[in-house]
């Protein structure tokens, strides 16, 4: 009776310890909820106006801007045909003391249109593609009803980010906007060389970036996909159809 007894017990002991065990390796299963944008670590004062000269004669690698090009990109979103069209215009913008190129974004959905932005983008001397801002447009029914998303760097504290470093490498984080309370995303650089398969061709030379809204707590990271030499092929569900 007296081995029943400490048998009983010992097993009572061993339960506890398992449930105590299983409980402690629940305890993260929330980890995911709680995620937390990756710290930038790359300095934005390259795109300080005064670490000029900076050139209109963007010719990054990884987002050329050439007068007169424009690319296309095209998806499905949530049930909705997306078309997104880039163009470069041979046009420039004084913004915070730098004159920039003016690149264009014109957006719809389900063949309307929605949103027009109007970029500014100048590069620095080491190759630095910086961002100086926007004008936005948003459409409704072909009217626009606001310009939700607009800022300019040397304005309310909003300054200039980087939307390509000159020598990207994996592991680099920066902001792409700094307009503290209103635009502060991110973007992080995490691979080279994946193949990506879009209806514009077969490409294996390319920049995978994963883009952070700290603001709107986006943190899981949307995929950008670029392509040395041609620029921006693939914006989360948007692909590139031409260039």
């Amino acid at each position: 009776m007296k081995n029943l007894i400490i048998l009983l017990a010992l097993l009572v002991v061993a339960s506890l310890v398992i449930w105590s065990v299983g409980c402690a390796g629940d305890s993260g299963g929330d980890d995911d909820d709680d995620a937390e944008c990756p710290e930038p670590n790359l300095d934005i004062s390259v795109c300080d106006p005064d670490a000029g000269p900076f050139s209109l004669t963007i010719d990054n690698e990884w987002f050329p801007l050439v007068a007169g090009t424009q690319l296309v990109l095209e998806g499905v979103d949530d049930g909705e045909t997306i078309r997104v069209e880039i163009d470069v215009l041979d046009e420039t913008q004084d913004v915070d003391g730098v004159t920039t190129r003016v690149v264009t974004e014109t957006e719809y959905e389900d063949g309307e249109l929605v949103e027009v932005s109007f970029n500014w983008f100048a590069q620095a001397p080491d190759g630095t593609v910086c961002y100086f801002g926007e004008d936005v447009d948003i459409y409704e029914d072909g009217d626009v009803v606001s310009h939700d998303g607009a800022w300019k760097a040397g304005e309310d504290g909003a300054q200039a980010g980087i939307i390509m470093p000159g020598e990207p490498e994996v592991g680099q984080v920066f902001y792409q906007e700094y307009y503290p309370g209103h635009a502060m995303d991110s973007s992080e650089i995490a691979a080279f060389g994946e193949a990506i398969d879009v209806p514009a061709g077969l490409f294996e030379d390319t920049l995978t970036a994963l883009d952070y809204n700290e603001l709107e707590g986006e943190c899981e990271g949307e995929r950008k996909v670029y392509v040395r030499g041609i620029g921006l092929a693939i914006d989360e569900e948007a692909e590139l159809v031409s260039y």
